[in-house]
């Protein structure tokens, strides 16, 4: 089911969205060793190359996603968390169509990201096939690893 959302740039500051990316963070850890996180904490995601977008419904706060740029050509997707009472709901597909779109606006030719090999990751990897990613190699600053998946897709 499809819910009706509003999403807009967020400056990190907020209590409900430091708890989300601190579920966000307990659940990498959770599912993949230390080495292997490559979820950004509060500190990071505010650096000048990334911008960050939640989702929301009236009050409730329902996901997050973020788009780093890599080069003028070249966008990673960083972040991308629903909240758990919203699990299934269109929430991801929806922010990160949002995130394709602004990709486009940038003009970038490509757009990747990292996520996690085990079976939690499923669902999101299933997601990003259906939008067209496909599996790759490492990209950036990132190296071969096997509780690593590295999509890419060509816009």
């Amino acid at each position: 089911m499809s819910i009706g959302m509003d999403i807009r740039v967020d400056d990190l500051r907020g209590p409900a969205i430091a708890r989300l990316l601190q579920e966000h963070l307990q659940s990498m850890a959770l599912h993949s060793p230390p080495e292997s996180v490559h979820a950004l904490d509060l500190a990071a995601l505010r650096k000048p190359d990334i911008t960050f977008w939640c989702a929301w419904q009236d009050a409730a706060l329902l996901g997050c996603g973020a788009l780093k740029e890599l080069d003028p050509f070249h966008g990673e997707i960083k972040s991308m968390r629903t909240a758990s009472a919203h699990l299934r709901r269109g929430v991801a597909t929806r922010m990160l169509a949002h995130i394709l779109e602004e990709a486009g606006r940038r003009s970038y030719r490509r757009l990747s990201l990292e996520t996690g090999s085990a079976e939690a990751f499923a669902p999101a990897r299933s997601l990003y096939a259906r939008l067209g990613f496909r599996q790759c190699g490492p990209f950036a600053t990132y190296v071969e690893d096997a509780h690593s998946m590295f999509m890419t897709k060509e816009l």
